[in-house]
């Protein structure tokens, strides 16, 4: 399966998160909010400027700025 940045996902597509390349304090959040390597995910909408993100994660939605999904690595399905 092909991988990518969170970031670059569209809208309905879903993936399985690989990786988790921050570091530090943003790592730290972005792991506490449930973003671990292994997590399924679905990508719910965007924003009308492309940011936001708003995805779907263990039951419950998540919104990420496209600064912060760029650290996030998906295998799309």
């Amino acid at each position: 399966m092909p991988k990518i940045k969170m970031r670059q996902m569209e809208s309905n597509q879903s993936g399985t998160i690989s990786a988790v390349k921050a570091g530090g304090e943003l790592g730290r959040r972005l792991r506490d909010m449930g973003l671990l390597p292994g997590s399924d995910i679905t990508i719910q909408g965007r924003a009308p400027l492309k940011d936001p993100v708003a995805l779907r994660i263990k039951g419950f939605t998540l919104t990420l700025r496209n600064n912060e999904a760029e650290f996030i690595e998906v295998e799309v399905n």
